[in-house]
């Protein structure tokens, strides 16, 4: 695909009939931690106009955590998980209360979405969250989704919302998104260092992943630093959606398509959610390791992976499950779903078709993985 130009990708921005819009949570609290709720208006306000002049609107907001630890005495977020889920369930109340107020000065619905990484790793529950938004979407409703901080462990979550964002976008078949953090663009380097400038437009966020300097989180209420949100806007790159990134201050100018922050252009068009979540939202549960021949033909595109190619299996997964595919010196190759459970695999490993059907039987005769099930990395 050509590389389109600035302008247009803020058109399209602009013009998106579907957007998400993800706000970190040093954009909604005062440095003391709580929140703040002058900065949720002014956010909810520019939401509000993208919704009156007929966009659907979905909401990825932090903040549960850093709304809660203030009213519970803390003077920073607290590190241990307990009482981080501890706040969360009571700052996400606080939270959503703020909001519905807020909007519901426009006559705008809002409604809360709670999401976990479990949620995504099923096909059949990854469905039931794309049904629930869709028809809240279709209702008028503004869904505001994040991370089920109270519920959620360190081993199983998304980590931070700048890749859920991504991943609902993709969910929500999202025109654009928008990145609401506390700096006002990318930066060639950090922007304490003497000589950043900021970039306004990046036509290929892949190459951009290894040129721009970034440095980690500088927030003591967030999770996320500069890093996620270069990861978020690649998530979306490549699933055919355009970004901006900007600070919270300019998300009405951004949704307006006017040259603020940075824009990303899409590097692929857009491909089908089935494959967005193979890819992007469901987290591996083992792997198949694979010899060169295999591999060859998995990096081709076109080959589904055979019990013949395959030389080992490692990790505990049951058919449907996603899995990586691994080349014999390491290098991810490929997502994929699995066609059989692990303990199945180890059986057929090296095994061709005719061998397969006279071992074991004419049901262990198809892939291990299926092409239509393999998104190459």
């Amino acid at each position: 695909m050509s590389t389109p130009s600035q302008a247009e990708i803020r058109r399209r921005i602009a013009e998106a009939e579907t957007v998400v819009v993800k706000v970190g949570s040093s954009s909604l609290t005062n440095p003391n931690g709580h929140l703040d709720v002058t900065r949720l208006n002014a956010l909810v306000a520019a939401l509000a106009e993208t919704h009156r002049q007929g966009a659907r609107v979905v909401l990825v907001s932090s903040g549960a955590i850093a709304a809660g630890f203030g009213p519970l005495g803390f003077d920073s977020r607290p590190t241990d998980v307990a009482t981080q889920q501890a706040a969360a369930s009571v700052g996400q109340g606080l939270l959503m209360a703020q909001y519905e107020a807020a909007f519901g000065r426009f006559g705008v619905h809002a409604g809360q979405i709670l999401i976990t990484a479990e949620d995504t790793i099923r096909a059949t529950q990854y469905r039931n969250v794309q049904r629930t938004l869709g028809r809240l979407l279709d209702l008028g409703v503004v869904p505001i989704v994040n991370e089920n901080d109270s519920l959620a462990s360190n081993e199983i979550r998304f980590g931070d919302n700048d890749r859920l964002s991504a991943l609902v976008a993709n969910l929500v078949r999202a025109d654009a998104l928008v990145l609401l953090t506390d700096v006002d663009g990318l930066y060639t380097a950090p922007p304490s260092e003497p000589g950043a400038h900021r970039i306004g437009y990046v036509p290929n966020v892949v190459d951009a992943l290894g040129e721009v300097k970034v440095g980690g989180t500088g927030s003591k209420v967030g999770t996320g630093g500069m890093v996620t949100k270069l990861e978020a806007a690649r998530v979306a790159a490549v699933s055919g959606i355009p970004t901006v990134l900007t600070c919270a201050g300019n998300a009405g100018p951004a949704l307006m398509g006017d040259p603020v922050g940075t824009a990303f252009a899409p590097v692929k068009h857009r491909g089908s959610t089935r494959r967005l979540w193979i890819g992007f939202a469901a987290e591996p549960r083992g792997t198949i390791i694979v010899d060169s021949g295999a591999a060859h033909a998995v990096r081709g595109g076109r080959a589904s992976l055979l019990a013949a190619g395959a030389l080992e299996v490692r990790g505990a997964f049951s058919a449907g499950d996603p899995v990586w595919v691994d080349s014999d010196d390491g290098t991810h190759l490929a997502r994929g779903l699995a066609g059989y459970d692990s303990e199945e695999i180890e059986r057929m490993l090296g095994r061709n078709t005719a061998q397969l059907k006279r071992i074991l039987g004419p049901e262990f005769t198809h892939p291990l993985v299926h092409r239509d099930n393999l998104v190459l990395v």
